[in-house]
């Protein structure tokens, strides 16, 4: 025979189901409690850490170092301050706080939240590296600008400063393609990025070309004369 509902012991039910609930949140607040006090714990590690790698940042003076390569000016344009410390400690401190959330996700068994950190933490390290090759790009290219003009000034050629930002030009545009395959770029954006790079090199080929004949041909002829040619 089947049960009515008013054959149901509503009572009965009603209290099993709340001795349930009750018996999983009673086992689950040392869990939470064990999160809490590890979340905290994190907390002070990432702090100390973040103030450990600030001050070895300003000990090392490495503003002074990105100043002097001009990288303070760029990071001006894009509209902030320059400060690798505050910049190094922050990196650190979200990290450590990452990784923390990350153990505290696997004691919990959230493992959806568990497999995005683990994504989150794979991908700083690529970021990192981005923002190396980029400061290595800029320090490169001011050297190497500072090195052709100086050099095509004491050859007494012309174009010293043309001839410099050609070859800061080149290297930042390198740098760039390498820092977005290093942050992996989705195949059609880096495509699209280095077309347009090859796009306005070709231009500007074929606007010296037409325009600049001449001058290349000057050019060349005093190279001539000058390296005793004939």
């Amino acid at each position: 025979m089947y049960q009515t509902w008013t054959d149901v012991n509503w009572v009965l039910v009603t209290k099993d189901a709340f001795s349930r609930v009750l018996a999983n949140v009673i086992g689950f607040v040392p869990d939470l409690l064990g999160a809490l006090v590890l979340l905290i714990v994190g907390l002070i590690v990432a702090a100390v850490i973040r103030y450990a790698v600030q001050e070895l940042v300003r000990a090392i003076r490495l503003d002074v170092l990105l100043r002097n390569v001009g990288v303070e000016t760029y990071v001006a344009r894009a509209g902030f301050a320059l400060n690798s410390a505050k910049f190094f400690g922050l990196l650190l401190y979200w990290f450590v706080i990452i990784v923390f959330l990350l153990a505290i996700a696997d004691a919990l068994d959230l493992d959806e939240f568990s497999f995005f950190l683990r994504d989150v933490v794979a991908y700083a390290r690529h970021i990192i590296v981005a923002v190396i090759i980029m400061l290595a790009a800029f320090v490169l290219a001011n050297f190497a600008r500072s090195l052709i003009r100086g050099s095509v000034t004491s050859a007494k050629l012309h174009s010293p400063g043309f001839l410099g930002a050609l070859a800061w030009w080149a290297i930042v545009i390198f740098g760039l393609v390498q820092a977005l395959v290093e942050l992996q770029v989705a195949e059609f954006v880096l495509t699209v990025v280095t077309g347009f790079i090859y796009m306005v090199a070709l231009a500007g080929g074929i606007a010296f070309g037409l325009g600049g004949k001449e001058y290349a041909a000057r050019l060349i002829e005093r190279l001539r004369n000058e390296t005793g040619g004939e």
